[in-house]
């Protein structure tokens, strides 16, 4: 079995396939996606639809989704239909309204049930995932488990993990110690070439050779064990083609598969 983890697809459903089809996901193996489905891309239902094919998916919210749910429950409200559309919904939308009734109340009832975090465990180390991050940990040292990190992340405001930014990616968690023990938080929603407008150090340039947005590692690892206390998966597909890609990473050896988005797609 193994465990992939994405985010931020954005209605890019093409490379996302085909991504999919490289990987050949086998049975036993489970999928986190980190939200960020829909919007700014041509095909965000299908999006949907490839993404709950996935063997064992459990699916986040993201801050698009939100945006998408927060006008759908008040569909009579311009400025949030002015605020979804303006950050990308409008090919949502279309999707949206192309399907049957019965097919749009599944699909809302759905997102709506969607969690805004996850808690996987991969070998000796304990993942949190979430859409945007966490708000910095200040509490009193202690050892971190399952139990204990789905209980912090029940006391947080679900705004913060689907919106968060500056205070999630310029800060320690303080989930990890000096000796590198303690959990790594995977979180997308931020594109990581804005990193670089951020007090944030990470482990690689954000742009590959070719000038596509790639995965990074942030954080201090000198004060924590030689360990980045959080990732960023979000490879910039929101950027469409020629900018960003679609990247899965497998967490058992942290390898990364990223399909770049073409043109048209």
């Amino acid at each position: 079995m193994a465990t992939y983890v994405f985010s931020d697809v954005h209605g890019h459903a093409a490379p996302l396939r085909r991504l999919i089809e490289r990987i050949a996901p086998a049975d036993d193996d489970r999928f986190f996606c980190l939200g960020d489905m829909v919007d700014r891309g041509p095909d965000p239902m299908d999006v949907i639809a490839a993404v709950r094919a996935l063997p064992h998916v459990c699916v986040l919210s993201g801050n698009h989704e939100d945006l998408m749910l927060s006008w759908l429950g008040d569909p009579g409200d311009g400025g949030l239909l002015a605020d979804w559309t303006i950050n990308g919904g409008g090919t949502t939308l279309a999707g949206f309204s192309d399907l049957d009734p019965e097919a749009r109340d599944e699909l809302v009832a759905w997102l709506e049930s969607l969690p805004v975090y996850a808690v996987c465990t991969v070998g000796e180390r304990i993942y949190v995932l979430v859409h945007a991050g966490i708000l910095p940990y200040t509490g009193p040292a202690r050892t971190w488990d399952e139990a204990a990190l789905e209980e912090l992340l029940a006391a947080s405001n679900p705004q913060d993990l689907m919106w968060v930014r500056h205070a999630f990616w310029e800060h320690p968690t303080g989930l990890i110690d000096a000796s590198g023990a303690g959990p790594v938080v995977i979180a997308g929603h931020t594109p990581t070439v804005y990193l670089g407008h951020m007090r944030a150090s990470i482990d690689r340039p954000p742009l590959d050779d070719d000038g596509i947005c790639q995965i990074v590692r942030v954080g201090n690892p000198d004060a924590c064990g030689g360990v980045y206390d959080k990732w960023n998966i979000d490879s910039g597909a929101a950027g469409g083609a020629g900018f960003g890609c679609i990247t899965i990473v497998r967490l058992d050896d942290e390898a990364a598969f990223s399909e770049p988005i073409r043109p048209g797609e």
